[in-house]
C-alpha cells in the first residue's frame, strides 16, 4: 500500500492512498466463492452455479461492497502508518478502482492540533470560602414556608407582596389592544409580572376602587406594535389577599422528608442540604475559574469539524431542554450555527487543553471516585443497587461519570501548583454564578 500526504491548509490534510489490485480482487473472489455456496439460480442446483456465472451476475455489487470496506480499513491503516490523528470524519474521493487496477483514492480530513501546555503555575484562582450560619438557615426556611403558603382575603388597602384580584382594560389612542384585557386576574404585587408602573398603581387601592393609569410599554417589549407605546389601563380591584406562611409543624416537616425529630431535625436537614449545595457551588465556581484561566493561557487552532460537531450537540441539548416531546420532529438546521459558535469553540478549546493535561501528567479516572458518584446518584432511587448495576452495564452512562471525575482530577492537579487565593464571602454570594466568559456573554446577547 502506497501513501502520500500533503498539508492543504492549517489542520487540513490530503491523503492519497493506493491499494494493490490483488487485495481487492482476492477479497471479491473470496466473497463470491462463499456466496456461490448458497445462491439459487434457474437451471442450477443450489450451490452448483458456476463461479463465472456468479461473478457475471453479482461481481459488480460485491466489488462495490468490498471496495467500501477496503477504503475504510486502508484509511485507518494509512493514518496509523503516518502517525496522524484525524479529527472528525474524512471525505473520500475515488480516483481508480476498476477490476485489475490498483484502488486509488484521496481522503481529506483535519487532524488534532498540537497543544503546547503553558506554565500552569502561572494560573491564579480566587476560591470562595463561606459557611452556612443560622441566619442563612432562617432565610431558607422562610423560602420553604413561602413555597407552601396560602392566600387569605383581607379588608384593607393593597400592599406590596399582596395578591390582588383585578379587572383591567388597556387602550391605545382610545382603542383596546390585543392582550390588554383581563377579568378576575390574580397578580402578586411586586412580582414585576406586568409592565413597569402597573403593579405600583394597585398599591393603596381598596376593594371596589377603580382608576385609570397612564403607562408606557418598554422599548424592548415583545409585541412590535406596543414597543414604547403610551397607553392607559382602567383597573378595578376585586379582592386583596395576604400571604399566609405555612406553619412549622409535623405536616410541614414531613413534606420535606423529615418524619421524626420535629423542628430540630428539620433544621439539621436544611443545614445539611445547604452545606451540600454550597460545596457543589464552590467546586463548580472554582472549576469554571480554572478553566477560564486555562483558556487564557493557551492559544489553540481548532478543527472546524470538532466545532461543527459541538454545535450540533448544543442544538440537540437546547431542543431536549426546551422542546419537550417535540424535539424529534424539529430540523436542527432551523437553529443558526452562530447562536452556538462561541460556546462550541470554547468547549472544544478546553477539551483539547484538558486532554493534553491528562496525557502529559498521566491522569486517569479514579475508580473509587467514579463508584462514589454512581452511588450518590443511585441513592436518590428506591432501589439503588439496580441503578448501580445499570450504570456499570451501560458504557455510555459510565463514560459520562468517568469524564466528570477525570475533569475534577485535572482541576485538582492544576490547583496544586496554582496560586490560589481564598476569598471570604456570604453563603448567598457563594451560590451566585460568576459572570459568563466574554465570548459566551456576547453570544447570548446576540440571541
Amino acid at each position: 500500500m502506497q501513501v502520500s500526504i500533503e498539508t492543504t491548509s492549517g489542520l487540513e490534510r490530503r491523503l492519497t492512498v493506493e491499494v494493490p489490485a490483488e487485495r481487492i480482487d482476492s477479497a471479491v473472489d473470496a466473497r463470491l466463492q462463499k456466496e456461490a455456496k448458497t445462491i439459487k439460480m434457474n437451471g442450477f442446483r443450489k450451490g452448483k452455479v458456476p463461479f463465472k456465472v456468479v461473478k457475471q451476475r453479482y461481481g459488480k455489487y460485491v466489488r462495490q461492497e468490498v471496495m467500501g470496506e477496503v477504503v475504510s480499513q486502508s484509511f485507518y491503516e494509512a493514518v496509523s502508518q503516518e502517525k496522524l490523528r484525524p479529527a472528525g470524519q474524512p471525505s473520500f474521493e475515488p480516483l481508480k478502482g476498476e477490476e485489475g487496477e490498483n484502488l486509488e483514492y484521496v481522503a481529506t480530513f483535519e487532524v488534532y492540533p498540537e497543544v503546547a501546555l503553558g506554565d500552569l503555575s502561572k494560573i491564579e484562582v480566587s476560591k470562595p470560602v463561606a459557611e452556612v450560619n443560622d441566619e442563612d438557615i432562617d432565610k431558607m426556611i422562610s423560602v420553604l414556608r413561602e413555597q407552601q403558603s396560602s392566600w387569605s382575603a383581607v379588608e384593607r388597602a393593597a400592599e406590596d407582596g399582596d395578591q390582588a384580584n383585578i379587572d383591567f382594560t388597556g387602550t391605545k389612542d382610545g382603542e383596546e389592544f390585543a392582550g390588554g384585557k383581563g377579568e378576575g386576574y390574580n397578580i402578586v404585587l411586586g412580582s414585576k409580572q406586568m409592565i413597569p408602573g402597573f403593579e405600583d398603581a394597585i398599591v393603596g387601592m381598596s376593594v371596589g376602587d377603580e382608576k385609570t393609569v397612564p403607562l408606557t410599554f418598554p422599548e424592548d417589549y415583545h409585541a412590535e406594535e406596543l414597543k414604547g407605546a403610551d397607553v392607559e389601563f382602567a383597573i378595578k380591584l376585586n379582592e386583596v389577599s395576604e400571604r399566609q406562611l405555612a406553619e412549622l409543624n409535623d405536616e410541614f416537616f414531613v413534606a420535606y422528608g423529615v418524619s421524626e425529630g420535629g423542628e430540630e431535625k428539620f433544621r439539621e436537614e436544611v443545614r445539611n442540604n445547604m452545606e451540600r449545595e454550597l460545596k457543589n457551588a464552590v467546586n463548580n465556581k472554582v472549576k469554571n475559574r480554572v478553566m477560564e484561566e486555562l483558556a487564557k493561557l493557551h492559544e489553540v487552532e481548532l478543527p472546524k469539524s470538532l466545532v461543527s460537531g459541538e454545535i450540533q450537540g448544543l442544538k440537540q441539548q437546547m431542543l431536549q431542554q426546551y422542546g419537550g416531546g417535540q424535539q424529534q420532529n424539529i430540523d436542527l438546521s432551523v437553529l443558526p450555527d452562530d447562536m452556538f459558535q462561541a460556546q462550541a469553540e470554547r468547549r472544544v478549546t478546553l477539551g483539547l487543553i484538558v486532554a493534553e493535561v491528562v496525557k502529559a501528567n498521566e491522569i486517569s479516572a479514579d475508580a473509587d471516585r467514579v463508584r462514589a458518584q454512581v452511588d450518590e446518584i443511585a441513592s436518590t432511587y428506591e432501589q439503588p443497587e439496580q441503578v448501580v448495576e445499570y450504570y456499570y452495564a451501560n458504557p455510555q452512562l459510565l463514560d459520562g461519570i468517568q469524564s466528570a471525575v477525570l475533569e475534577e482530577q485535572v482541576v485538582e492537579h492544576i490547583l496544586e501548583g496554582a496560586n490560589v487565593k481564598e476569598e471570604a464571602v456570604s453563603y448567598e454570594d457563594a451560590l451566585k454564578p460568576d459572570a459568563q466568559p466574554q465570548a459566551e456573554a456576547s453570544e447570548q446577547a446576540d440571541d
